[in-house]
């Protein structure tokens, strides 16, 4: 059972998609959470939504102040800091060719440097609190070579590697980190770029459909569970299939 009884979570990008998705099954399974984003009014709504287990801070993930802030306002609020869900981030759909070094810059820093600075503020709270599990969202796009992620893609494939890297310098301290690749989800940053939910709108993959935040989020509340306890520097595709290989479908040519 996926039980989060006393335990605090801090959860980035937290005002909408998969990282409110995320709050509301973590305070389903007795967590207490603290929902940062820069979406300040969603975020505040959607702690709101949640009840006393749930508040919300403005947090830039680039920003060491912020960090440090949101992580003692957690401590000061419920008395620790056990879970780190690493959710922001934004994505780009351009060629490596005409992706300009500004915005790579930019889709870095927030998809990486933001996971490297939340995770080095972290530890000394996790360490006090006798241990902890921090999960970093990545991507498909960091389990394959995705044409037009070329700023994304490479800082999910940075996620990755950096769990792994954490996870083994951690492991001592009983700070658990894993990364969670989710495939194409339903969530309002990919409505806007025409993606449906539903059976056949999304044949690229094994299961013929998009993801939906629930079923991601699952994944994550398992990892910061103590059900996982013996799990750490794993990467878990939840994607549909779409990175184990062809469909069924692309092979025989239909």
């Amino acid at each position: 059972m996926n039980d989060l009884s006393g335990k605090t979570v801090i959860i980035t990008g937290g005002a909408r998609g998969l990282g409110a998705e995320t709050a509301r099954q973590a305070v389903a399974a007795g967590a207490r959470v603290v929902l940062a984003d820069v979406r300040d009014e969603e975020g505040a709504a959607t702690a709101r939504a949640l009840g006393d287990a749930a508040r919300y801070q403005h947090l830039d993930v680039t920003s060491e102040e912020d960090w440090q802030r949101v992580v003692a306002y957690a401590r000061d609020a419920f008395g620790s800091v056990d879970g780190l869900v690493n959710n922001a981030g934004i994505s780009t759909g351009m060629f490596l060719e005409t992706e300009s070094v500004e915005r790579f810059r930019k889709v870095v820093d927030i998809n990486l440097t933001g996971v490297f600075i939340g995770m080095k503020t972290v530890i000394p709270a996790m360490k006090e609190a006798g241990g902890g599990s921090i999960v970093n969202i990545s991507s498909a796009a960091g389990l394959m070579g995705l044409a037009l992620t070329s700023s994304y893609g490479a800082s999910k494939w940075g996620v990755r590697g950096l769990s792994k890297l954490a996870a083994v310098e951690l492991g001592t301290d009983r700070i658990r980190v894993n990364s969670v690749h989710p495939g194409m989800t339903y969530t309002p940053m990919t409505a806007e770029t025409g993606i449906q939910q539903g059976e056949g709108n999304y044949p690229n993959t094994p299961m013929g459909r998009v993801g939906e935040p629930g079923e991601i989020a699952g994944a994550v509340v398992f990892l910061l569970s103590d059900a996982s306890s013996y799990v750490t520097g794993a990467e878990l595709a939840v994607d549909g299939g779409w990175t184990t290989g062809p469909t069924v479908k692309y092979v025989m040519g239909q």
